[in-house]
């Protein structure tokens, strides 16, 4: 029988009552997003309106500013962008293409002024001049200059690698294939926007119906679809344009601020925008936001918001970055746009950990210039709330492409409404039933052995290229032989050859429709290569909720194989809630002291490796694989490998700066003291953590003595 929670959760502000509530519901929206992310980056092909995929990016930071446990390394809101296209030869950028996290109120961006100010601890009278430019809605594009000449150029993808377009972004007038002036170093990687103008897009349009082909959805669509053709023919003959804001990788930089570098990048041939200016403070920023807000109809490109970065690179160096985003910039992004429609239908949808999501089917509805057809209700709960029902006219919004967010109903007094909603008690893939376990919002499907939706979801993840990458294993070909029964969980992928292999075997792979001996011989050698993946990716590909691959980093760099780790998982005994100042045994207290690892990562760890259910699938993956050892983050450094505290007051850096700076050089650092901490580095105030160093003769340095045993003294 399912069990209703007693509370429910409300969009954006209000926060579930305690920590389950808010793991679970963080564990729904990370899986969401990552989804998002996927559609819009990689396939352009979004599924969610800016709007709804910025309301749930703010609940999902909403919850972990409530929870900090739930801010784990692997969070959507750390990362940026989706896997590259297979299509593309691979670029990979020598510096990150990050996103920026948004501010979407005047409070906003007086917070973000305050956390650099924070973290830069400067005096309240010392100047902060930050610069703010019009947020161009089109797709990130990075070119390469080597001794002046355009050598390379690629999109965004995940981040970390983009897709080789570069035949295509020489087609586009906006970008010199010479710098001109001069003063350009050796290797210069400029940054920007490749957009398509209003009356650019207009005119595609009006082609495109006289040829009797489809027509884009909007400006942005467009030029993402147009820059990421095969034939640069195709490229060629789309009026394209770029704008460009920064630079990536680059041997020397010749100016000291934001400003003066754009203004530099213009000297050499780039359209730059000409409403960048610098400011002193908030109201000055917010100001400036209004006034391009009024001029956005007018501009003639599309624009979602006002970048704001601070202006001294020196500050920003120093700044430095989070997963997902610099910390010295943010986007401050424009209201959404709204309309009215017809809810026709709720549809459930089942994801790869059994949450049951309800999706409102719409009648195709223009917001903005774009028609859509589908949004999100997020949870029972949500539905509740709203009180959504088959048949109302609801009001939806966004703020850039594709699907709305029903923001509320149109006359919910009507009398004649339709049925309040029932969510449905079982899962409408595999019949098992749903259960909503106290404390949680989502319903999940029970029957995690035989529900097709999760087993099918799961084998996909297993084998995404973040995961064990195994190139010929698509979603169709997954779902191909989970129907066919070869391949049900992990373990049979690697013993798919030898079983097709088998004497008597009538039907082989090779003979089967779309397959031929190419074809299989490239699957099963790529099948070979995933045996021997870094054991961080395995780990990742297990698809433990909560251990994305960040936290599979940081756990497998600390225990170096996945035995370790799971031993350790098994011996842990977390605190027992009803025993006050308990807190766990030392294997628990170990796997939570690890920096960015809190207790709800390692919950998630103990519960897989601690589930007897989980260990002959996981014993037969195994025996199949011979994993990699995880590279460290660096080995040419002093104190690289060590495990460090940092402790008491820092003076010449912040807190912050200073585990950044140990991460970066590949020392792990530790919140607490154990046998287990290689060095402390201690500031005046340094209190028992000091202390405990001392008696455990643990090695002891000051701030200073730490800069110079990196080699940043002086």
């Amino acid at each position: 029988m399912a069990r209703k929670a007693k509370a429910s959760t409300g969009e954006g502000g209000e926060l579930p009552p305690a920590l389950p509530d808010a793991a679970a519901e963080h564990g729904r929206l990370a899986d969401e997003i990552r989804a998002h992310d996927a559609r819009y980056y990689r396939d352009d092909a979004p599924a969610v309106s800016d709007a709804d995929y910025d309301a749930l990016r703010r609940r999902l930071e909403a919850l972990e500013a409530a929870f900090p446990e739930l801010a784990t390394e692997d969070s959507p809101t750390r990362k940026v962008g989706a896997a590259p296209s297979e299509a593309f030869a691979k670029v990979r950028h020598a510096v990150p293409m990050l996103s920026l996290a948004n501010a979407f109120s005047d409070e906003d961006v007086a917070e973000f002024l305050a956390r650099v100010r924070r973290f830069l601890d400067l005096d309240p009278e010392e100047r902060l001049a930050v610069s703010a430019e019009p947020k161009i809605d089109g797709l990130s594009a990075s070119l390469r200059y080597e001794n002046g000449r355009f050598v390379r150029g690629a999109t965004r993808g995940d981040g970390t690698v983009g897709e080789d377009v570069t035949a295509n972004l020489r087609t586009i007038a906006d970008i010199p294939q010479r710098l001109a002036g001069e003063g350009w170093p050796e290797v210069f990687e400029v940054r920007g926007e490749v957009y398509m103008a209003h009356a650019d897009f207009a005119a595609l349009n009006e082609r495109q119906q006289a040829a009797e082909k489809p027509l884009f959805a909007n400006p942005r669509n467009a030029a993402a679809g147009s820059l990421r053709q095969l034939d640069p023919k195709v490229t060629e003959s789309r009026p394209l344009r770029f704008f460009a804001y920064g630079w990536g990788e680059a041997s020397a930089v010749p100016e000291a601020s934001q400003k003066a570098m754009v203004d530099r990048l213009a000297e050499w041939g780039f359209a730059t925008n000409p409403l960048m200016a610098v400011f002193d403070g908030a109201e000055a920023l917010v100001a400036h936001y209004r006034a391009i807000e009024e001029k956005r109809a007018s501009l003639g490109y599309d624009i979602d918001g006002v970048v704001y970065k601070v202006d001294s690179l020196a500050l920003q160096r120093r700044l430095g970055f989070v997963s997902r985003s610099p910390r010295w910039a943010i986007a401050h992004k424009f209201p959404a746009e709204r309309a009215t429609t017809v809810l026709e239908a709720i549809e459930i949808q089942v994801g790869r950990t059994g949450a049951l999501t309800p999706v409102a089917k719409l009648r195709p509805v223009t917001v903005g210039g774009v028609v859509v057809a589908n949004a999100t209700l997020h949870n029972e709960d949500e539905i509740a709330r709203k009180d959504v029902r088959v048949g109302d006219t609801v009001v939806v919004q966004r703020a850039g492409d594709v699907i709305p967010q029903v923001v509320e109903v149109v006359d919910p007094e009507r009398p004649d409404r339709g049925e309040r909603y029932v969510f449905p008690h079982v899962c409408p893939v595999c019949g098992s039933h749903a259960a909503r376990d106290e404390g949680e919002v989502v319903w999940r499907c029970t029957g995690g052995l035989i529900c097709r939706a999760q087993a099918v979801e799961r084998l996909r993840h297993f084998v995404s290229r973040n995961a064990m990458d195994i190139e010929g294993l698509g979603e169709k070909q997954v779902e191909a032989f989970y129907e066919s029964g070869e391949v049900r969980q992990p373990a049979d992928i690697f013993t798919l050859a030898a079983r097709d292999a088998e004497p008597g075997k009538l039907t082989r792979l090779k003979n089967r429709e779309g397959w031929g001996e190419t074809s299989v011989a490239n699957l099963f050698a790529a099948i070979e290569e995933a045996r021997s993946r870094t054991v961080n990716r395995v780990l990742f590909g297990l698809g433990i909720r909560h251990i994305g691959e960040i936290n599979a980093k940081r756990l497998l760099r600390h225990y170096g194989t996945l035995d370790a780790l799971r031993e350790a998982a098994r011996t842990a005994v977390p605190p027992a809630p009803d025993v006050k100042g308990d807190k766990g045994n030392e294997a628990w207290r170990e796997m939570t002291d690890i920096d960015g690892v809190g207790a709800v990562v390692a919950q998630a760890a103990v519960d897989f490796f601690q589930e007897p259910k989980n260990d002959p699938a996981l014993d037969a993956l195994l025996k199949e694989l011979t994993p990699e050892p995880m590279e460290a983050a660096a080995t040419n450094t002093l104190v690289a490998g060590l495990t460090v505290v940092f402790t008491g007051t820092l003076e010449r850096m912040t807190r912050d700066e200073a585990k950044a700076m140990a991460e970066r050089l590949g020392a792990k650092v530790a919140g607490s003291v154990s046998k287990k901490t290689d060095l402390v580095v201690a500031g005046p105030g340094a209190g028992s953590k000091l202390a405990k160093a001392r008696e455990l003769g643990i090695e002891t340095l000051t701030e200073d003595e730490w800069l110079a045993r990196v080699g940043e003294g002086g």
